[in-house]
């Protein structure tokens, strides 16, 4: 895109020539670098913010994600090519709070268009002390008896509420409008059409949902509390909102009490991380296994090929753990 550059900090454009890093290749389709071509150039952090910029930018935008695919991303640490590549952008999404180098690399860069998701929604504080996910106040028991006291920050995994993550998307939408206006229209129309979609994925979750047997279920890693809330479920996570965190014995214990008491059938799994605990603790409690994708990460591993399928699986696994279906 023909837009004035900001001269690069002497520090990065060092670092750069001497790891020879003159010819920049990209994550996204194109195989351009960031900032080489004539297209809005954005610079994602992960894949739910690559999908939207994709989605809302259509024709007019070339995507570049900091994060691989098949790479977990809460621990994701930068490469000189990749702050290169986001000095060079038109613009840059993410999500702040999720990935900490990524949030610092943006603050310090000087890319004129800085999109932030996290202020075009509300977060919320879902993780207690034992990892759970809930919307109670602190120190109340649900009315499954089970006793929350919440410490921890805000929640970041809102694009699995599909009415948060479409919020997000109207929020880029109008980013992407003021930032490019030669294509405002396009973008507008995009946006309305990507938003339609998650409204009608919200509906099958809504209704794919009810006259199931038990709110609960059980998953390695808390990512799922915004969908928790929305569909009227309750989370109960081994870990917390790290998934490399390691649960105490006394948490398995209390899992494998709660399994029991609230008819919980399937500890739930993900694709880019170990199954290991999962199934220690299926094993232990007589349950079953499946996988509850928190679509950090598009592999060959994922039950689709994007946001939406995966998002389709997830119901499904859900609709049968829950006994929905």
């Amino acid at each position: 895109m023909n837009v004035r550059r900001l001269p690069l900090p002497t520090a990065v454009v060092a670092a750069a020539a001497a790891l020879g890093l003159g010819a920049l290749s990209a994550c996204s389709s194109g195989g351009a670098a960031a900032g080489s071509t004539d297209k809005f150039d954005v610079v994602a952090s992960f894949y739910p913010m690559a999908f939207l910029a994709e989605q809302i930018g259509g024709e007019h935008v070339h995507v570049t994600s900091l994060t691989q695919p098949g790479q977990e991303p809460h621990d994701l640490e930068l490469s000189t090519q990749q702050i290169v590549q986001l000095q060079e952008a038109d613009a840059a999404l993410h999500l702040k709070g999720l990935q900490p180098a990524v949030d610092e690399a943006i603050a310090q860069s000087e890319v004129g268009t800085k999109i932030d998701a996290a202020t075009l929604t509300s977060l919320e504080d879902h993780e207690d002390e034992h990892g759970h996910e809930d919307g109670h106040e602190d120190g109340h028991e649900d009315e499954h008896g089970h006793e929350h006291e919440h410490e921890g920050g805000k929640d970041p995994h809102v694009w699995l509420d599909p009415v948060k993550y479409a919020e997000v998307a109207e929020g880029v939408g109008k980013a992407f409008e003021k930032a490019d206006p030669d294509h405002a229209a396009d973008y507008r129309k995009n946006t309305e059409a990507l938003v339609g979609k998650l409204n009608d994925l919200d509906a099958a979750f809504e209704t794919g949902l009810k006259n199931r047997k038990t709110d609960v279920f059980i998953t390695t890693h808390a990512a799922f509390g915004y969908l928790a809330e929305r569909y009227g479920l309750i989370e109960e996570a081994i870990s917390g909102l790290s998934p490399e965190s390691e649960p105490s014995g006394a948490r398995v214990k209390e899992l494998t009490r709660t399994a029991e008491a609230d008819g919980v059938t399937t500890v739930f799994y993900e694709t880019l991380v170990s199954d290991r605990t999962a199934k220690t603790l299926a094993d232990d409690a007589g349950l079953k296994t499946d996988v509850l994708d928190p679509i950090e990460g598009i592999t060959d591993g994922s039950r689709g090929d994007d946001y939406f399928q995966v998002m389709e699986s997830n119901l499904e696994s859900l609709q049968t753990a829950l006994g929905a279906k």
